[in-house]
């Protein structure tokens, strides 16, 4: 079926006189899911607001003497057919045994140069196009000496609005962009009547339009000169009293109470494969005008908001914050990442405004979201505001599903089986393999060969990337017909690589070559994001086979043949190549050997991989572009991270973010605002590995929220609570009946009706049988007592003088000192006789914690640091931390005995911090740097019994530490290693 880019419709209408009396300056207060601003936009790119439809968008500037509307309508594009020499980025000659040359190559030298690489297998661009303004709609209202102006964009009705007083008159503009009506609809009122009066205009930067008027309807035609792609837009302009009267070019209205004009937008591309054309538009551009223009204003709007706000409404997100009573810019600019109420609004209006921008930019029936959403003011964009699929376009889409925004992702669907025909060609001719394949960068002609730019030139494995996205739909559907109509297109990409891996002569392993890190380093065989692509598409496919009962035994063969790229380095990393080339000093932008970390979803937290991604993470650094910091917020979700995920979240606003909240690389590029949105869903809730994870990266800066919504693979919409950086409540509502496996400590679980849930538990994993149609709720303690808060610290002690110490963190745990050794240099002498206890106390549940102390170990045996559990249990009542009578660090708590491979230095005062992980991951630090660690329980530390907390001896008071003992502190909370050099500026503020 051909995609016939639909018209676009742009309408505004005006109504009675009274439309902005003190009810209507009432209303324009903004809440906190506004973005607004007291002046004008002078600049696109930096200030303009966005509205859109998918096929259609607009930016408002706002100007007062003269209003401007940018337009685009998304098909209007350059190259493909049309343009010459376009040849898809096929080969313009054969090329017999290029891609085999360079694999031997690469075989006997183990890299080569990109420069090398090009010269060989690219070919400079014809024809690939960029997509193009449709122009600016002018309004000239002469108005000047403007009051009380207020510009904003309001995110609950997708609705953009700007109002002032000019002469004594109150006036309104308010423009948004329809689905159901196919139209972008403006209304601009006044107080008084008859006050309504401007000049409707348009230009364009190219010289290859037509425009007359009649009967009041603009109408512009024409064709681009590059490939003769018609185009045609119209504009009617209706008006209530008043006057309305022709211009050559334009439309002037006088004197009106009312008036209305609706604009439509078409061009005649098709996305069929090989013409990618259909029938001219204007027939659809008139009838969407006329449609529209019959419906009036508010039958309009009425159906806008319910289209709208049907999508926009299934997610809500309360981080604590109020209404800002700044604008949007200066809350911007001011914003720290640190705990005021502004910077949390400024955070969920960012989450919010990327689950906007992508129902505005990509609805069914056009084509997805390209590098700037729908929005352009250029004829030459940067990078042709094209796809890149090196990881913008999909990152693009990655909050679509979680965030319960599935519709958005027919376009993208639709456009990766419609690169399946161009590219089974490009595949044929270049490769000479089955299956289908595009490469770095494509447009809307199907370009799915190469250029020659040397580090971006070559990425086959694009296909099995874009892939992913088809088979998530299906993972968090359920919907088999949707997996049966998007598996061929997966097949055809999986039998690409079966027929083009290459057999290592290092190992005898299935190796993509020639491979390359996107934009990174030296072609070589075996770059760890392809290996773990391919594997990542491999595992997909045959997972669908399985569902839809078939089976694909040549892709099994070769995924139990696949390298699967992921090893750990020399300095403790993940490695980015085969070979072990990382620098520690590397800070590129692209992480590409994390994508089994995130997106894909082969490294599970906890785990050795998952500890080498977070030095490889750390050793990049927390710069980069927009998006590169968006996917580090959800890479260090993914390690459950949320104090480091938050932080990248605060670099991207603080240093990435335009004052319309665009994402800017720099220049502007949509998919930073995608990425940071998925990010923060990722934050909040987690289900790749089959387990439906809430709360699991809630930093410190968000002691207390909720989130509803949220959607969870297996078909389950999830509400989340949490206080204390733990979920309190948890609401499930599962599409279709079957299994839940919910991570979580919460013990009651009931049902809609308050009937208890029959449940079976293993270790922190909940597993109870749902019912389609039911809602389900946890709540309750986690286990028999409450978690501690990490907010503050659990205890915090500065031993000074006397045998009285106190609790500087609030929560009354005095210690006594038993058997005083004196003081020395500040610090209390432990003579083997002496150690601190409290009263009786319950610490509460520990899902992570951080035990610190400046120390000086001495003595032999056994000796305690840190001790609430009873002699002898295994590490499921209270916590131990002790020295070995190796010297060694032991943990035991989180339900495990361990004893770490950090070895303690002895007879000089250290400063020791041990942290334990949401996963059970425990790490050592000595004087700030990592001396090792080990792997305990998932569970968290059950603190909830009732007894002493103890340093320095155990409960029955052996066991006993010598040496010398300064601060010391526990914190509900696991320090990242950036913050563990702070923890006495944290535990003693």
């Amino acid at each position: 079926m051909r995609l016939l880019m639909s018209a676009v419709l742009l309408a505004a209408t005006l109504v009675a006189a009274g439309g902005t009396g003190p009810a209507a300056r009432a209303a324009a207060v903004p809440d906190n899911q506004t973005l607004w601003y007291e002046q004008p936009a002078t600049d696109w790119e930096t200030q303009s607001l966005p509205i859109g439809n998918g096929a259609l968008g607009a930016t408002v500037f706002g100007g007062v003497a003269t209003e401007q509307l940018q337009v685009n309508e998304k098909t209007l594009w350059t190259g493909g057919p049309g343009s010459p020499g376009y040849d898809f980025g096929n080969w313009r000659s054969p090329r017999p045994g290029a891609i085999g040359d360079v694999k031997a190559q690469i075989d006997r030298d183990t890299r080569m140069t990109p420069e090398a690489v090009a010269a060989r297998l690219g070919q400079g661009k014809t024809g690939f196009g960029s997509y193009q303004t449709f122009g600016d709609v002018w309004l000239d209202t002469g108005h000047g000496g403007a009051t009380g102006y207020r510009r904003e964009l309001s995110l609950s009705e997708a609705i953009a609005r700007v109002r002032y007083t000019s002469g004594g008159v109150d006036y309104t503009r308010e423009y948004f962009a329809s689905f159901p009506g196919n139209v972008i609809v403006g209304r601009l009122t006044a107080s008084q009547p008859g006050r309504v009066s401007f000049t409707l205009r348009t230009t364009s930067p190219r010289n290859d339009r037509q425009v007359s008027v009649s009967n009041g309807r603009l109408r512009i035609r024409g064709a681009l000169a590059d490939n003769g792609m018609r185009f045609e837009g119209q504009i009617q302009v209706l008006t209530s009293g008043g006057s309305r009267s022709d211009g050559g070019d334009r439309v002037t209205v006088s004197g009106a109470d009312s008036a209305m004009f609706v604009m439509s937008m078409g061009t005649d591309y098709a996305d069929t494969y090989p013409s990618y054309r259909g029938a001219d538009p204007q027939a659809r551009v008139t009838a969407a005008v006329d449609q529209a223009a019959a419906r009036g204003f508010d039958a309009l709007r009425q159906a806008h908001l319910a289209d709208y706000r049907a999508l926009n409404d299934r997610v809500r997100l309360d981080l604590g914050q109020g209404t800002p009573q700044v604008p949007t810019d200066r809350l911007r600019s001011a914003y720290t990442g640190g705990s005021s109420s502004d910077d949390r609004a400024l955070e969920a209006l960012f989450f919010a405004y990327g689950r906007y921008l992508l129902v505005s930019s990509s609805r069914s029936g056009s084509l997805p979201a390209n590098l700037q959403g729908v929005w352009n003011n250029s004829t030459s964009p940067p990078w042709s505001a094209d796809y890149h699929v090196n990881i913008n376009l999909q990152m693009n889409y990655w909050p679509a599903e979680q965030t319960a925004l599935p519709e958005t992702v027919a376009p993208l669907t639709r456009y990766v089986q419609q690169l399946a025909a161009p590219g089974r060609r490009t595949a044929q001719e270049m490769f000479g393999s089955r299956g289908w394949v595009v490469h770095n960068e494509t447009n809307p002609f199907g370009f799915t060969g190469v250029h020659n730019w040397a580090t971006s030139f070559w990425f086959p494995e694009a296909a099995a990337w874009l892939c992913r996205h088809l088979y998530e739909r299906y993972r968090f559907s359920g919907d088999r017909a949707l997996l049966q109509s998007v598996y061929p297109a997966m097949r055809e990409a999986a039998l690409f690589w079966v027929d083009n891996l290459h057999t290592d002569p290092r190992d005898g392993r299935k190796v993509v070559s020639p491979s390359y890190s996107p934009e990174h380093g030296d072609f070589s065989a075996g770059a760890a994001m392809s290996q773990q692509i391919v594997a990542d598409l491999f595992g997909n496919v045959l997972a669908a086979a399985a569902v839809l009962g078939t089976d694909e035994p040549e892709v099994r063969q070769a995924l139990a043949a696949l390298d699967r790229g992921l090893r750990v380095g020399s300095w403790g990393q993940l490695q980015e190549w085969k070979a072990d080339w990382d620098s520690r000093t590397d800070d590129h932008r692209h992480v590409s050997h994390l994508y089994a970390l995130h997106p894909g979803d082969a490294i599970q937290p906890g785990t050795a991989f998952a500890q080498a991604a977070k030095v490889s993470l750390t050793a990049r650094g927390d710069g980069g572009t927009g998006w590169s910091k968006a996917w580090k917020i959800n890479f260090w979700a993914r390690l459950l991270d949320g104090d480091h995920a938050h932080k990248m979240l605060s670099e991207q606003l603080r240093t990435s973010t335009l004052a319309n909240l665009w994402d800017t690389h720099p220049p502007f590029q949509i998919d930073g605002n995608f990425g940071a949105t998925s990010g923060v869903a990722e934050m909040l809730l987690q289900s790749q590995h089959g387990v439906i994870h809430p709360a699991p990266a809630v930093p410190a800066a968000w002691p207390a929220g909720s989130v509803t919504g949220l959607r969870a693979r297996g078909n389950v919409a999830v509400d989340v609570a949490w206080r204390g950086r733990a979920a309190e409540r948890v609401t499930l509502r599962p599409g279709g009946p079957g299994t839940l496996r919910v991570r979580t400590p919460l013990s009651v679980l009931k049902d809609d009706t308050g009937a208890a849930v029959p449940y079976t538990r293993d270790g922190d994993t909940l597993t109870f049988t749902a019912q389609a149609g039911r809602t389900y709720t946890l709540t309750g303690s986690p286990g028999p007592c409450a978690t501690a808060p990490a907010d503050r610290p659990v205890v915090a002690w500065d031993p000074v003088s006397g045998t009285t110490v106190t609790d500087s963190s609030g929560n009354g745990r005095t210690a006594t000192i038993v058997g005083s050794g004196g003081y020395s240099a500040g610090a209390l002498l432990l003579n083997g006789s002496t150690y601190l206890t409290t009263a009786p106390t319950t610490l509460g549940l520990l899902p992570e914690a951080t035990f610190a102390a400046q120390v000086r170990i001495a003595g032999s045996g056994y000796r305690r640091l840190f001790d609430s559990q009873p002699s002898g249990n295994p590490g499921d009542d209270g916590i131990i931390v002790d020295v070995t009578p190796s010297g060694h660090l032991r943990f035991i708590g989180a339900g495990r005995n361990i004893t770490t491979d950090a070895a303690l230095p002895t007879g000089r005062l250290i400063e020791l911090v041990v942290t334990l992980g949401r996963t059970g991951v425990i790490t050592v630090y000595v004087d700030g740097a990592r001396a090792g660690g080990g792997q305990t329980g998932a569970g968290g530390i059950m603190g909830c019994a009732t007894r002493p907390l103890r340093f320095a001896a155990d409960q029955d008071g052996r066991q006993r530490l010598s040496g010398a003992v300064d601060r010391m502190a526990v914190l509900a909370r696991a320090l990242p290693a950036a913050d563990v050099p702070r923890w006495k500026e944290i535990a003693f503020p």
